[in-house]
């Protein structure tokens, strides 16, 4: 594993990373080194893992065998034109920016740096996180195996082509989003014959945290769990008609395609 760990900005996605690399046991606090523009914010972080704050980005860069810049895409040029002169050949630039390619970023670096590219997705934050990675030429294994392990500490993590980087985005970037929306919608109709609204969503997410986990730990298509559930001429599958008259497929993929086509246009 990296020996130092750089994270540049600690919003969401940052804190995520951090707790999850310590509470893994991955790293140890020590090995970790934060940097955001609100030093307080960084300091509160350090606070709970045991990690190092310091005062500008290149510090952290220079104090970093590896750093995940860990920042909004509108403010990825900024940073990396301030990180340039501290980037040497040896560090690893781990990008976790939405729309930037490996190429616009290597076009922001010094010739032949290392980098990264990382889709995660929000549930990273409750260490159940689903993240993509894709590397440029010059990442060694070692380093790429290290990268992968980073984002294994708070979830699960693939290997991928670059090219599906945006389909990443609608699927498991933007999924969360739409799994929300779901939750939602199914306790509001458990509100409208009677729950209350607490109890509605315990019961809609729990049965979407289980059925989730009956496809990850079965192994089963989700088709076949769907057809286990409906009984002939039940009540499930009657709602299932209902689903399929309202179009719930086609809406649930077209709104995957739309994420996947505005992250290749950011």
């Amino acid at each position: 594993m990296f020996k130092t760990i750089g994270i540049l900005g600690t919003g969401n996605m940052g804190r995520a990373i951090a707790m999850g690399l310590v509470r893994s046991g991955l790293i140890e606090g020590k090995q970790l080194v934060l940097y955001n523009i609100h030093k307080a914010k960084a300091q509160r972080l350090a606070d709970e893992t045991g990690a190092s704050v310091v005062d500008s980005a290149a510090e952290l860069v220079q104090k970093s065998q590896a750093v995940i810049l860990a920042v909004k895409p509108f403010i990825m040029p900024g940073v990396l034109k301030e990180i340039y002169p501290v980037i040497a050949p040896d560090k690893v630039m781990i990008s976790i920016a939405a729309g930037l390619t490996l190429q616009r970023l290597a076009d922001a670096m010094p010739a032949g740096t290392k980098i990264v590219r990382v889709m995660p997705n929000t549930p990273s934050m409750v260490g159940e996180g689903m993240a993509a990675l894709c590397f440029n030429e010059v990442v060694a294994d070692a380093e790429k195996d290290d990268s992968v392990a980073i984002f294994r500490s708070f979830g699960k993590a693939e290997v991928v082509e670059e090219r599906l980087i945006d389909a990443v985005c609608g699927l498991s970037g933007s999924g969360p989003a739409f799994v929300y929306m779901f939750i939602e919608a199914l306790a509001d109709a458990g509100v409208r014959e009677g729950m209350f609204r607490p109890m509605a969503y315990t019961f809609a997410a729990q049965t979407v945290l289980g059925a989730a986990k009956m496809v990850l730990d079965t192994g089963e298509h989700p088709g076949k769990l769907k057809d286990d559930v409906c009984s002939p001429g039940g009540t499930t599958i009657e709602a299932v008609r209902v689903l399929e008259e309202s179009g719930f497929r086609a809406a649930a993929m077209n709104a995957v395609i739309a994420s996947a086509e505005k992250n290749k246009n950011l």
